[in-house]
């Protein structure tokens, strides 16, 4: 795994994390443009969950600040990491019903793309949807299946979690609506999935979806689409490791893109 370029931030001995007002002035001018930007675009379900969270506008908020919300909702917390963590150490995580949260944010050169999330991704791009019964337990139901999962298991299970979790759509009445949080926390990808005529946008259906591979580093060119954020929770009851194993038998899909090592 790549070093980062970034640390996370520790607490000081009151137990909270004292950003610089530079630091705050990047997540005011995050929240701000993003907010504007996935009105009318982000489901109801993640905006009914922004308003429970109710981030501040001016600063970073503390992770106890998000838990006296998380808690309650589905019996999730945030779990302050380092920049990066390993494979193990991330599903652990989820498997104890814990979201990773590295507590750095971008600086103002990296606004807006940065290759390791920071907590300006994590919070406004994930928190929301875990006050979500559906969300929460297929990402609690994730993180158990990929403790247990080999290597190249987990090479398969990645694409799932990028094509929900990350990157997922949602079909609505009132049109497309985005519920993955690595849509949800970029401006660029928000106004790609909306405006562009460039990605496809398929229905879900798992042995596809972990077939599929995908590069973190370019808008994405296909986009997974659910009828129902309900539908979750029949995806966390279904043999995964099952359709893993199919996958693995059946390759992977020609790429849609120029190859990269950063492909998965």
């Amino acid at each position: 795994m790549t070093a980062s370029t970034y640390v996370a931030r520790k607490p000081g001995p009151d137990g909270n994390i004292h950003y610089t007002e530079e630091e705050n002035a990047v997540w005011q001018t995050l929240m701000t443009r993003q907010l504007n930007c996935v009105q009318h675009r982000a489901c109801n379900e993640y905006l009914t969950g922004l308003a429970r969270l109710d981030l501040p506008r001016d600063r970073i908020p503390q992770l106890d600040e998000i838990n006296r919300v998380l808690q309650p909702a589905t019996g999730w917390r945030v779990a302050r990491v380092p920049a990066l963590i390993s494979f193990d150490r991330f599903f652990e995580l989820l498997a104890s019903q814990q979201f990773p949260v590295a507590t750095f944010i971008r600086r103002r050169e990296d606004l807006d793309y940065l290759q390791e999330p920071d907590i300006f991704h994590e919070l406004f791009g994930h928190c929301a949807m875990l006050t979500h019964p559906a969300f929460a337990r297929f990402t609690h139901i994730y993180g158990q299946l990929g403790q247990n999962a080999t290597p190249r298991e987990r090479g398969f299970l990645a694409r799932l979690y990028w094509f929900t979790v990350e990157f997922g759509l949602l079909n609505t009445p009132e049109g497309r609506r985005i519920y993955g949080g690595g849509i949800l926390s970029s401006p660029g990808e928000t106004q790609y999935a909306f405006e562009s005529d460039k990605p496809e946008f398929r229905p879900f259906n798992m042995l596809d979806v972990l077939r599929t591979p995908y590069r973190i580093d370019i808008m994405q060119p296909i986009y997974y689409v659910l009828d129902s954020l309900d539908d979750l929770f029949a995806i966390a009851g279904m043999n995964i490791m099952a359709e893993v194993h199919k996958a693995q038998q059946m390759g992977l899909f020609a790429p849609t893109f120029t190859p990269k090592q950063t492909a998965v």
